[in-house]
């Protein structure tokens, strides 16, 4: 991202995750806040022309991609607070994420840890939309190039004592490799029942020639708007990273395994694209 900007990505994150509320059914993720998280020329388009959102042949994908991921994560927190009482759900990169917002866990403390820009632009929203902020929800300034997360959220009260769920969606393609292990390494030293969910991208060479070409574009036209992806991982030696970190269940969702877990049967044709996986990797 351009230092000092708000994200783009999460702009256009929070955009897809509302123009699935008002498109796609029967809904993946149910979030009736998504649409307030947005600009008002920006909500008033999607609410006067939704046909129209959907012109890209990327779009719908890259849509699917946001809302299971999110939906996976707030799966995974509900499940470790229910079985094994973890309270604390980090979000790195929270964006314009509205769980913190409508949490149905009320044992559960929410930090959302983002650049300082993209976590302003968040608070203006909120406080257009008059969403409250709960007393539950720590906001953590963090730039991720040159600061260790981990180190952040301890400074804001976050207890690596107690298992904690991290969500950290759309985010690690932005960071280099080193940048992306040594965030999963700091969580696997967290306590048994800690968990991350966590998307990649596959590198180019591993898809089929003619999405390679239109992958490179988009790859292009992402640097061009200074929010370049830097890291890219395949599934096989992600899994064995993983595991010689310490985490001991391990679940990488590619396409076939998001289209018939979350997305089968469906007649809207949300269908999961092929450049990105989801993971969840245990302690």
């Amino acid at each position: 991202m351009i230092e000092g900007q708000a994200s783009r990505t999460a702009e256009r994150v929070a955009v897809e995750r509302a123009a699935h509320q008002l498109l796609d059914s029967p809904l993946v993720l149910v979030d009736p806040l998504a649409i307030e998280m947005l600009a008002p020329d920006q909500a008033s388009r999607l609410r006067e022309h939704p046909e129209q959102h959907d012109a890209s042949p990327i779009t719908k994908p890259m849509r699917a991609l946001v809302v299971v991921r999110s939906r996976i994560a707030e799966e995974e927190i509900a499940r470790g607070a229910a079985s094994g009482g973890v309270g604390q759900y980090v979000l790195l990169g929270a964006g314009l994420d509205t769980f913190a917002y409508r949490n149905p866990l009320p044992g559960v403390r929410v930090f959302e840890v983002d650049e300082p820009a993209t976590q302003r632009l968040k608070r203006e929203r909120l406080d257009a939309a008059g969403i409250a902020v709960p007393e539950t929800v720590t906001f953590v300034p963090c730039d991720f190039r040159t600061a260790a997360p981990i180190v952040e959220l301890r400074s804001a009260g976050f207890d690596d004592a107690r298992p904690a769920v991290f969500a950290w969606l759309g985010v690690a393609m932005y960071l280099t490799r080193a940048d992306v292990m040594r965030t999963l390494r700091a969580i696997a030293a967290l306590p048994k029942s800690s968990a991350v969910v966590f998307d990649y991208a596959l590198p180019p060479r591993a898809l089929s020639w003619m999405t390679r070409l239109f992958y490179r574009r988009v790859l292009r036209r992402l640097e061009a708007q200074g929010e370049p992806w830097r890291s890219f991982f395949e599934p096989t030696p992600l899994r064995a990273a993983l595991a010689d970190l310490g985490f001991t269940e391990i679940d990488d969702l590619g396409p076939a395994e998001i289209d018939g877990r979350y997305l089968a049967g469906r007649r809207d044709g949300l269908k999961a694209g092929s450049v990105g996986r989801i993971v969840i990797a245990r302690r």
